[in-house]
């Protein structure tokens, strides 16, 4: 029986091409966009859990009170990992991690600039890392030991083999020695270096990492299985009470931990507590495979509605010759079963062939997963769920006919199916599908003009043709004769140096004092040191003093601040006025009108900017409009020459600022492909309910030409209920999206309005588009002769 099933099914679906192709092509759409979708998040649900202890892995986060607001990272004490391990006996393992750093490597005539991290010795004990060569026990244990990657291993010395034991040039001035290659971290790691260096070799390096009162690396940890989470989390709360000298009444840290396999999706913190983070991506795409995948499955209910009437007769006769209800619905969901598989089929090689280019906008290496028994779980699963829901409706309700009824003539037909019952249900399932278009149309225009917003906004410095180059080797102590051939070039309109970055300056202290403050309060301060020309470089503006100059020795203890600074501090004319910083009195010689020296998702914060004394960071160079190609071109030659040994390196500020915001130029551009699919396949639907109206009204369309009705009245007729339909979508669909596009903004402490256009041209859109759809019926019907379709009555 089941064959005879598929047989009918599939002679079914070949006489009816242009009816299969439509139903195959719009669910194969919405099934492959769900299957990128789908693969994408199960990516990001993977990131930190491939490890064999993730359960147990935690990051230490600080909660840090002061003048009266709360801010949550993960910097913590150089020291912490190792007196964890100490003082609880839970903590099994830990380790001290760093911040993300750029060295050149060198062996022989082979030089490259790599990126690595330190990290404390039970570093491979905790994460499962595979080596290829060497102890994991033992790997970082050695002052100047070193472990590299597979990648590095065969790039320096050929295979990992070869490479244990050997040396390898750091910065080319000292010499680490490889003691273990681990196998290349995969694209979902947690963390991504291309090595390893020792720990006690950064604090060695950064010996104020060495005090409690300071912050900076990371520090992992691994807690016995046995251990409960929750009550561990309180003894860590006060841990650094008594260790951190400066806690007051005002000021305090609190400790607690954050999952292993939390911290890459719950990033983002708001008044020190978690805020989401990729997460939101996560659900949102989630949510957003969801409605394509349904309007697929209600395109295929219209489609086959419409062409419900015209299986009529053969209801009718199976039923008179025995046919029973069951093996009616086990018919047409057979049908239903073999569209949904040629459609996943198809599906598939859609995702094949688009993988690629999906990998390329994601920045991923997605791939499918052939070898995963929860992949073929999945597509069954997709298959079975998707056929039942594609063909449930239109099984129950053909499968329902009464064959008296049918069997009567031609003119009962028209009758069939609409019912006060039926036409709710058809029309339901076309508001619901307009109004997740419409979610995701206002969706798209918000993400767009979000993002439009973040890349023109006036960030209080003109970061186009601003060139930033690290400092290293000898170009520290070369950096005045660099600074000054530069200038002498042409191209060149101002140069000068940076700790950090203007994109990223995460340092702060609460070392700063003035007359009239509280010395019981404890003010944070982002701080950062610079060199001469610094405004100018960036092109700050002043609202009162000026700028270091070389012409006042006494303003390498003097200092600049921002008007958030000023107001904080709360002189009334800050200029001139004293500042100490760290304990080194000064006074504030400038302030700088608010700039943007962190994300949009952040608000600016008091900053207090010293003068360098000595050279390190970032120089920052500013190169004339249309002339950066020939200034690069000089300021590598001047690079080379006082700095031969490191290779030259540079980033534009500009492109380094886009960077920050991948995360959302990405959801916005997956927005709008898929809000684009979605009108598409809602659109196949359309049409089909209007190819079944159109039939359902055959007759009267006939009649009424017959008594002079022009072709604009019938297309009139049939289309106005259809744009009732899309007006009912807007209506219900415009106060949820404005909902959930202001809670998505809410991540942004710098947010576009979210104006009442943005409904007006998502309903305009989708109304234009479904008027469209209707239309091509309409006229079709409209131009019908009313002689074939009276001719039977």
């Amino acid at each position: 029986m089941i064959q005879n099933y598929f047989k009918i099914a599939r002679r079914n679906l070949t006489r009816n091409k242009a009816f299969s192709v439509i139903n195959i092509l719009g669910l194969a759409l919405g099934m492959a966009s769900a299957l990128l979708i789908f693969i994408w998040i199960q990516d990001e649900l993977s990131i930190g859990k491939q490890y064999d202890n993730a359960p147990n892995l935690y990051r230490v986060m600080e909660r840090e009170f002061s003048d009266g607001k709360v801010v949550a990272d993960d910097n913590t004490p150089g020291l912490l990992a190792d007196e964890l391990k100490k003082q609880f006996p839970e903590v099994i393992h830990a380790a001290g991690f760093s911040w993300q750093e750029g060295h050149v490597l060198g062996v022989g005539n082979k030089t490259a600039r790599q990126t690595g991290c330190y990290a404390g010795p039970d570093w491979f004990k905790m994460y499962s890392i595979p080596i290829l060569a060497g102890a994991p026990a033992t790997a970082l244990n050695a002052p100047n030991s070193l472990a590299i990657s597979r990648k590095l291993a065969e790039i320096y010395f050929g295979n990992p083999e070869k490479a244990l034991g050997k040396s390898i040039q750091f910065d080319n001035a000292v010499n680490y020695q490889v003691t273990a290659v681990f196998e290349n971290l995969p694209a979902n790691s947690s963390d991504q270096y291309e090595f390893l260096l020792n720990w006690q070799d950064f604090l060695a390096k950064n010996s104020w990492m060495k005090e409690w009162t300071n912050a900076g690396p990371k520090t992992r940890f691994q807690l016995r299985a046995d251990t409960d989470p929750n009550k561990f989390n309180d003894k860590l709360k006060w841990f650094l009470k008594g260790r951190n000298t400066d806690f007051s009444k005002t000021f305090y840290i609190n400790l607690f931990l954050q999952p292993e396999t939390e911290a890459h999706l719950y990033s983002s913190f708001k008044d020190g507590y978690p805020n989401g983070g990729r997460i939101e991506y996560v659900r949102l795409l989630g949510v957003v495979a969801v409605f394509l995948l349904l309007i697929a499955v209600i395109n295929f209910m219209n489609l086959a509605t419409a062409r419900s009437a015209k299986r009529a007769r053969e209801v009718g006769v199976r039923k008179v010759v025995g046919a029973g209800h069951a093996s009616l619905i086990g018919q047409f969901m057979s049908e239903a079963m073999l569209l949904t598989a040629l459609s996943l089929v198809t599906a598939l090689v859609l995702v094949i062939l688009l993988l690629p280019v999906f990998n390329q906008l994601t920045d991923k290496q997605l791939l499918l997963p052939w070898k995963q028994p929860f992949f073929w779980v999945g597509l069954s699963g997709l298959l079975v769920v998707t056929g039942f829901l594609s063909g449930s409706y239109p099984a129950l309700f053909l499968s329902s006919l009464d064959p008296i009824k049918v069997l009567k003539g031609a003119g009962s037909l028209s009758r069939l199916g609409n019912g006060v019952g039926a036409q709710l249900f058809r029309r339901g399932l076309v508001v619901f599908q307009f109004c997740m278009s419409m979610l995701l149309i206002v969706g798209t225009v918000v993400v767009y003009r979000q993002l439009q917003y973040i890349q023109n906004k006036n960030l209080g410095y003109e970061r186009e043709n601003l060139i930033s180059i690290p400092v290293e080797g000898e170009l520290a102590k070369n950096y005045p004769l660099f600074k000054q051939q530069l200038l002498a070039m042409g191209g060149i309109q101002s140069v000068t140096n940076m700790y950090g970055g203007p994109l990223g300056n995460g340092s702060t202290t609460e070392g700063v004092s003035w007359t009239g403050k509280d010395p019981n309060a404890a003010i944070s301060f982002n701080n950062t040191a610079v060199g001469y020309d610094f405004a100018k470089t960036l092109k700050l503006k002043f609202i009162g003093g000026r700028d270091f100059s070389q012409n006042f020795a006494t303003d390498s203890s003097n200092y600049l601040i921002n008007q958030a600074a000023a107001k904080r501090i709360g002189y009334k004319d800050p200029v001139g006025q004293p500042l100490t910083f760290w304990s080194k009195p000064g006074k504030i010689v400038g302030v700088i009108e608010d700039f943007h020296f962190n994300s949009l998702h952040q608000p600016i914060t008091p900053l207090i900017i010293r003068l360098a004394n000595e050279y390190y960071g970032n120089i920052l160079i500013r190169t004339q409009p249309g002339q950066t190609t020939v200034a690069l071109a000089g300021i590598e030659k001047v690079y080379k020459e006082l700095n031969p040994k490191f290779p030259f390196a540079y980033s534009f500020v500009d492109n380094e600022y886009q960077k920050i915001y991948r995360g959302e130029t990405v959801v916005g551009t997956l927005s709008t492909i898929f809000a684009l699919l979605a009108i598409f396949i809602a659109c196949l639907g359309l049409f089909g309910l209007a190819a079944f109206t159109a039939e359902q009204r055959i007759k009267e369309i006939g009649v009424r030409k017959v008594l002079g009705a022009s072709v604009a009245s019938i297309v009139s007729l049939l289309s106005k209920d259809f744009v009732k339909l899309v007006f009912i979508a807007i209506v219900i669909a415009s106060p949820i999206a404005w909902y959930v596009m202001n809670q998505w903004l809410q991540n942004f402490a710098y947010k576009i309005d979210i104006d009442w256009w943005v409904f007006a041209f998502a309903g305009l859109l989708s109304l234009t588009v479904a008027l469209l759809t209707i239309s091509f019926q309409s006229i079709k019907a409209g131009l019908m002769n009313p002689v074939k379709s009276l001719k039977s009555e």
